[in-house]
């Protein structure tokens, strides 16, 4: 499945080798290094090319002779900053789609949105105001003592010196806050797999906005139907899915002021009911992409790599994901 997806992008390829100088490393090597740190958590790229030096099987499935050298991992890192440019991670996502829809297993009525924080590789020692003088140099480069206790810090006022894409967020009321991103998913409801992605800041509305920008990438036709938890039950959010003609299945929050922004105009019906049996699905997703794909705590800093990575992780998903589906014997759920 992974060659099959790859060769959809091979005239994109092409156009990335380079012309001069050093010989660059093929994409489609790169790409299936990638999806080996991730379907075996290996957590640094350092790890895997020592592991990719003695695994056979890890040389086979990237296109390695067993004479080949393995490649120095700051090459490694820096040819695969070439993927970024061409948005690879997206193109590959939607090569694995396709395949999932050439084999029936993608609903294209009845979707599924959520968002989840991603924890920055920035520690909070870092989230310094925005006004503020450079400081004399540190005692310790590497572990400097900052003193931020009894201070208010906000996003506004200021910034991570390592990672000024980050911004500061909490899961809820009473939570620990970190410097995160906001990571979101529309999946289908058939099977559960992952459509789109986006990564966008972890601030107010952030959540919201990416599932709308999501559920607009829904191709049109059908009269689609999305559901999602109580913290899109909003009279807006209602609103725009609407005008969009996708149906809002979002689970009802009768404690919010004003109540719910549904009524039994849409919830007396059945379909409304498996939306919400179908919309927990979503939380596998997330549940693999945090502990297999090590996406919990990202190893790379700028919203340009989370996004690429996270993207990448969740077409790692699928492809496992469709594995087991296709490896059932038919008629199993």
């Amino acid at each position: 499945m992974a060659d099959q997806a790859l060769k959809r992008l091979s005239v994109r390829f092409d156009a990335m080798y380079a012309q001069r100088g050093r010989p660059s490393i093929p994409p489609e090597k790169l790409l299936r290094a990638q999806l080996l740190q991730m379907l075996y958590s290996i957590r640094s790229e350092r790890l895997l090319m020592e592991e990719l030096d003695y695994s056979v099987l890890y040389r086979w499935f990237v296109g390695m002779n067993l004479d080949d050298p393995v490649w120095d991992v700051t090459v490694f890192t820096k040819n695969r900053d070439r993927l970024l440019d061409g948005d690879v991670a997206r193109e590959f996502l939607c090569a694995v789609v396709k395949q999932a829809q050439e084999k029936q297993l993608i609903s294209d009525e009845h979707f599924t949105v959520d968002g989840t924080l991603i924890e920055a590789w920035a520690s909070l020692k870092s989230f310094q105001r925005k006004d503020q003088e450079p400081p004399p140099p540190p005692e310790d480069p590497g572990n400097p003592t900052v003193d931020f206790h009894g201070e208010k810090r906000s996003n506004e006022t200021h910034v991570s010196t390592t990672d000024p894409d980050a911004r500061l967020a909490r899961k809820g009321k009473g939570k620990e806050a970190h410097l995160s991103y906001q990571g979101n998913l529309l999946t289908e409801n058939r099977h559960g797999l992952i459509v789109r992605t986006e990564v966008v800041p972890a601030v107010g509305t952030a959540e919201r906005d990416a599932a709308l920008m999501m559920i607009e990438q829904i191709p049109g036709g059908k009269r689609a139907t999305v559901g999602a938890d109580k913290g899109y039950d909003t009279r807006e959010f209602v609103a725009e899915c609407r005008q969009m003609q996708v149906t809002p299945h979002v689970a009802q929050n009768t404690k919010r002021p004003g109540g719910s922004a549904l009524d039994e105009r849409t919830t007396r019906h059945g379909g409304y009911q498996v939306s919400q049996r179908k919309r927990k699905r979503i939380e596998e997703c997330f549940g693999w992409l945090k502990t297999i794909a090590l996406m919990r705590k990202v190893r790379h800093r700028g919203g340009e790599k989370v996004a690429w990575l996270f993207t990448f992780a969740a077409a790692a998903y699928n492809l496992v994901r469709m594995k087991n589906l296709l490896a059932a014997p038919v008629g199993a759920g």
